[in-house]
């Protein structure tokens, strides 16, 4: 079956259902950087950043800036995925967006993604049946938004492991919904996968750094608040400057490594 595509008058892929969402208290600059990114691609039918802080949107850019209570835990931030996203999404589905995943190409599409109430790259590092997941680039149905608002959550737990391993089956026998299929998943985003380079979209650091030129690279992880990335994330990307030769990156990379161990090498 031929995958129809609808364009925008500007020949963006239309999604009129889909919103467009970001929710953040740190790396405000380059999560509007992902969220750009994504519409240069797509129309969404709404664009929304959800934070304490207001971004610095341009007057007449179709981005609507909602303010919430400060996000000061990625702990905080899985109770509002699970609690608090439903109330502000009108549309049949939303997009959510971090500063480290967005949409890569409109080619990528599957107009299939909007028959599953949850989409995201899958984990290779579990062998079951439950291995599409990962939160940070994920379609997301209104219907699941809703199911998830109630529900039980294990403090620490992410919200993506919450939706997509704790209580997947609660959510596909009580409550009806539909996680998509693995070759689905690995068509709609690459996180831990090696890429194919037709995938819709991305998520991880560790990914951004292989798709941004060495300038713009330096610029994103240079403006990022220390507390964005963990250590072992700090350290996976250390390597991949040196193994590259990037001494610049490097070094930003090392001062961030040292400044987390207490000054230590």
């Amino acid at each position: 079956m031929t995958n129809h595509i609808d364009r925008s008058p500007d020949d963006r892929l239309s999604l009129p259902g889909v919103t467009l969402v970001a929710v953040s208290s740190i790396a405000v600059d380059s999560t509007l950087r992902a969220m750009r990114r994504s519409m240069r691609e797509c129309q969404f039918g709404k664009a929304l950043f959800l934070s304490d802080q207001r971004p610095a949107i341009e007057p007449g850019e179709p981005i609507e800036w909602h303010p919430i209570p400060a996000i000061t835990s990625r702990d905080a931030y899985s109770g509002f995925m699970l609690g608090e996203l439903h109330q502000y999404i009108g549309t049949r589905h939303a997009l959510c967006v971090q500063w480290d995943g967005y949409v890569l190409q409109a080619s990528g599409w599957n107009a299939a993604f909007l028959d599953y109430d949850y989409i995201g790259a899958p984990w290779p590092h579990f062998d079951d049946a439950m291995t599409v997941g990962n939160g940070g680039f994920s379609l997301r149905s209104q219907r699941l938004l809703t199911a998830t608002a109630n529900l039980p959550r294990q403090r620490g737990e992410a919200e993506d492991v919450t939706i997509c391993r704790t209580h997947r089956r609660n959510l596909e026998a009580n409550f009806g919904l539909r996680f998509a299929p693995l070759h689905l998943a690995r068509q709609f985003s690459f996180e831990r996968y090696r890429p194919t380079g037709e995938e819709f979209g991305f998520h991880g650091c560790f990914n951004l750094a292989e798709l941004v030129d060495h300038n713009e690279l330096k610029s994103i992880f240079g403006s990022l608040e220390n507390q964005v990335l963990a250590l072992s994330e700090l350290k996976e990307l250390w390597r991949w400057a040196l193994r590259r030769f990037h001494w610049p990156m490097a070094m930003l990379l090392l001062r961030r490594i040292r400044a987390r161990r207490g000054g230590r090498a």
